[in-house]
């Protein structure tokens, strides 16, 4: 088995650091055009703590990832797929991609 680029087991390590349920964490990496994509699974119940409070921890894993790829002179991008059985809602959008106006008063109970 080759040896996971440097990348993937940086992110591999942080992530697993983070969450309660390390074994879960899954991540794959892809090469194409556009630079590296790493694509981070967890467990559903350590998305609350790999996102952080207002995205706080997602977007501070995306800087350290952007740094790693820029010390390797390459693009890497970090992607964080919802898991499957995900409690969180969908927001219902409109075609213009705003939340209907009328579902937001009824949101509200006015």
């Amino acid at each position: 088995m080759a040896a996971k680029p440097q990348d993937q087991e940086f992110v591999e390590f942080v992530v697993k650091s983070i969450v309660n349920n390390p074994n879960d964490v899954k991540v794959d990496r892809k090469v194409d055009e556009m630079g590296v994509l790493l694509t981070v699974r967890v467990n559903a119940e350590d998305m609350g703590a790999l996102i952080g409070r207002a995205g706080s921890t997602a977007r501070a894993l995306r800087g350290l990832t952007r740094i790693i790829g820029l010390r390797n002179n390459a693009r890497v991008n970090l992607k964080i797929e919802e898991p499957e059985g995900s409690t969180r809602k969908p927001v219902e959008r409109d075609d213009a991609g705003k939340k209907d106006v009328d579902k937001v008063v009824e949101d509200l109970k006015l």
